[in-house]
């Protein structure tokens, strides 16, 4: 089955067998579930929902059906038409609208898309709330307006140069600092909608672009996920054209990725280090990560005099503990940032217009840059398990073994040792247990992977 439904949303491939896959019908019934639901906890009269999609071939065809399933409901839609998931963020509250529908499946392939579903704050909705939508639409309780009371459309094209004037009248972004740098930097859009938000941005800052699979026609050239095996093109590119850096985001541009000038990454995990460093060094604070994110955070958090947390795996969970410790940033290792002065969300803008002001200010290259960071690497592995294992029970267990080390269980065990963590989670939907290691060279994190993985299986029999 390749129809995911969650808690943030639902997303599958486009095509095949209601139910199995992301069909028309799924559409319609998943839009009617969340305007049934926002019509049922909001005491007005209209209601009023913004949305916005990436350049998937699929995003017109659901876009159409998801918009005139709101209207059936008689909620008023504005209609940002090709978007960003930050852009429909930002235009949510500024809207005062009541709720966001973001028509993306992020770093997905091409074949994939989704329905993100946002709150009246432009946040994605909690656990407590998307649980109902899946009710809802299980139970099919919609009830449609009569044709007297149905929603209207108001198209607003203006929000993605909405989104950049927000950012760039943000107090730590330096666009004269920038511009006096004159830096050259190479740009894949993945030929989504990041392809045309990130170079104008770009080129308001003084920067001179040179587009890389920036036309929007969701023909997407290499896997969209930013991974070092999917960037080869643009890792070439920027050594050829003699540029200062490579930015790299996704189809919905809420994740990013540099290159530096040799054409080495710079590191996911490191988008949010560096943008922290700079925002750390102007409003010293605290900052926030999931669990699986790099330590370096943590290290540089602590040297500008600060604390940082770590908060179970996903986006909603980032943002809770954020607002909870008043964090100035935090986001995830994946090249998320999340800014609160503009909004809580992952947002690749606010990290191109923070790295920029940062690297500006610092008058070195992007190499040098990230070998002034900690060093940490990383293993990403998963053990595959047979149904009949109880995996609850091993992750007891290996918190027993380790009961005398530093050990969170609040998004599986996460066990802290003094130079290197293992963080152990089961998958909602397959019976598998991923193991991320993080160590000071890749060899160490390696063998701590194969370590514990061997211990997992001795546990488990297997």
């Amino acid at each position: 089955m390749t129809l995911i439904k969650s808690i943030s949303g639902i997303r599958g491939t486009i095509g095949g067998k209601v139910g199995d896959n992301l069909t028309p019908v799924d559409a319609v019934k998943f839009a009617s579930a969340y305007g049934t639901f926002l019509k049922n906890n909001i005491a007005k009269d209209k209601l009023t929902v913004v949305i916005g999609r990436d350049a998937r071939i699929s995003g017109p065809m659901i876009h159409n059906l998801v918009v005139n399933t709101l209207i059936g409901l008689g909620i008023d839609v504005i209609d940002l038409g090709l978007s960003t998931t930050p852009t429909v963020e930002v235009a949510v509250p500024l809207e005062k609208a009541d709720g966001g529908i973001i028509l993306t499946a992020s770093h997905n392939p091409k074949q994939w898309n989704a329905l993100k579903l946002l709150n009246a704050k432009g946040e994605f909705l909690s656990g407590a709330d998307g649980a109902k939508i899946l009710e809802i639409a299980e139970a099919e309780a919609f009830d449609f307006s009569d044709v007297d009371s149905l929603g209207e459309v108001i198209s607003n094209d203006a929000y993605m140069d909405i989104h950049i004037d927000e950012v760039l009248n943000l107090p730590l972004v330096d666009i004269e600092v920038v511009k006096e740098a004159k830096f050259k930097v190479v740009v894949d859009g993945v030929n989504s909608s990041g392809g045309i938000i990130i170079p104008k941005l770009l080129k308001l800052m003084g920067v001179e672009v040179v587009e890389l699979y920036c036309e929007p026609n969701g023909h997407f050239p290499h896997n969209p996920e930013p991974l070092k095996e999917h960037l080869t093109d643009i890792s070439e590119l920027v050594v050829k054209e003699k540029a200062d850096f490579g930015i790299v985001v996704d189809p919905d541009v809420d994740r990013l990725a540099f290159i530096s000038e040799d054409g080495e990454m710079f590191g996911e995990e490191y988008t949010l280090v560096a943008c922290a460093d700079y925002v750390l060094s102007k409003t010293p604070g605290n900052t926030v990560s999931n669990m699986s994110s790099s330590r370096a955070l943590r290290d540089v958090t602590k040297a500008h005099g600060g604390s940082y947390e770590a908060s179970a795996v996903g986006e909603v969970n980032v943002v809770e503990l954020m607002k909870k410790n008043n964090a100035v940033i935090g986001g995830e290792g994946n090249g998320g940032i999340i800014y609160p002065e503009l909004h809580y969300g992952r947002d690749s803008l606010v990290g191109v217009a923070l790295f920029l002001t940062h690297l500006a200010n610092k008058k070195m290259p992007v190499s040098a840059l990230r070998a002034s960071y900690p060093e940490y690497y990383m293993s990403k592995n998963k053990i595959e398990l047979t149904p009949q294992i109880d995996v609850d029970a091993i992750l007891t267990q290996m918190t027993e073994k380790y009961k005398n080390e530093d050990i969170s269980t609040i998004d599986g065990v996460k066990i802290d040792f003094a130079t290197e963590w293992v963080h152990l989670r089961k998958s909602n939907t397959e019976p598998i247990i991923r193991i991320y290691t993080e160590a000071p060279s890749q060899e160490a994190a390696d063998q701590l992977a194969l370590r514990i993985i061997d211990e997992i299986k001795v546990i488990a029999g297997i």
